[in-house]
């Protein structure tokens, strides 16, 4: 049995001092060996910077790129010819409830598979995929799989 550990690296600066509506929500992050930085911020909402990321979004990512990734698995693993996967993933927030969470991602990709290929089939694996995809099983939230599958 292998343990998986995932650093990351994260700066901040700035000063506190003017009380919560004037601090500067700019930070970035590292996960090396990774070389990318990510430029992020709060949620506009939450008086950050609409320019850079939220860890909001960052969380509505990592569900659908793992959903992805663990549905390319199955696929190949099935011979089942995937050409295309676009999606556009969306999470939800009620500000009502507490504590605040993300309490709804919903994953939507278009799908196309090689003209011939079982719609059903492909259908089966994707929910099959959530079941084993790291990050849908480390989240609280609902998450609700809409593919739709279509030939090249």
């Amino acid at each position: 049995m292998t343990v998986h550990s995932y650093a990351t690296h994260l700066v901040w600066s700035g000063s506190t001092r003017s009380g919560w509506a004037s601090y500067p929500r700019k930070h970035e992050a590292l996960a090396p060996p990774a070389a990318a930085r990510v430029d992020l911020s709060a949620d506009p909402a939450f008086r950050g910077d609409a320019e850079r990321l939220n860890p909001e979004q960052l969380l509505v990512m990592a569900a659908a790129s793992c959903q992805m990734l663990s549905f390319l698995a199955l696929a190949a693993r099935h011979r089942i010819d995937v050409v295309d996967y676009e999606e556009e993933a969306e999470g939800t927030m009620d500000d009502a409830r507490r504590p605040a969470r993300i309490g709804h991602i919903r994953l939507a990709p278009v799908i196309r598979v090689a003209g011939g290929t079982d719609h059903e089939r492909v259908r089966e694996l994707f929910a099959q995929a959530h079941e084993s995809c790291f990050i849908a099983n480390s989240l609280t939230s609902t998450v609700t799989l809409e593919p739709t599958v279509l030939d090249t």
